[in-house]
């Protein structure tokens, strides 16, 4: 048992760090921490730890905890030109210290993941619905910094 929870923990801190696509990544990098384990035992872990996967604003999927504001994203089944479209990026609003990030739907998730990894100066929170993101403006910053910063990440928004 204290292998399990030793490779469970392991898997935690893999994905919580990384950038993780596709379980066959996963199972590279537990193999380079000295675990032998199968893609079976590895898809059981991934149920138990409730591990979730998620679209990232470039179209890659990424897995996600379910500590992470994301992992409650409800997503419908999107047509397959829509799933196409890499930049999900609609439309920005701001009122006082919160910007209003609108995305076409099953994007918001994804976009508020990348700005959340971004650690970006002048953001302090991203709240993600289905096709909205809530984000919160530290005090001082200007809407003009906020995009700045926004800019290089989300592809299409300009200044």
């Amino acid at each position: 048992m204290k292998n399990k929870l030793n490779r469970l923990n392991a898997i935690r801190l893999i994905i919580a760090n990384e950038r993780i696509g596709s379980q066959d990544e996963l199972l590279k990098r537990l193999y380079a921490q000295g675990f032998d384990l199968t893609q079976a035992t590895l898809s059981r872990d991934l149920k138990q730890l409730k591990v979730a996967k998620t679209t990232a604003v470039d179209g890659s999927y990424v897995y996600i905890l379910p500590s992470n504001p994301l992992y409650k994203r409800i997503t419908k089944g999107k047509a397959v030109r829509e799933q196409q479209v890499r930049n999900g990026f609609v439309s920005i609003s701001f009122s006082a210290n919160i910007a209003v990030i609108k995305t076409r739907p099953g994007y918001a998730g994804g976009v508020a993941y990348d700005i959340d990894e971004h650690e970006l100066p002048s953001v302090l929170a991203t709240v993600a619905g289905d096709d909205t993101i809530l984000l919160v403006i530290k005090e001082g910053c200007s809407h003009e910094e906020v995009l700045a910063h926004l800019s290089p990440i989300i592809p299409g928004m300009e200044m």
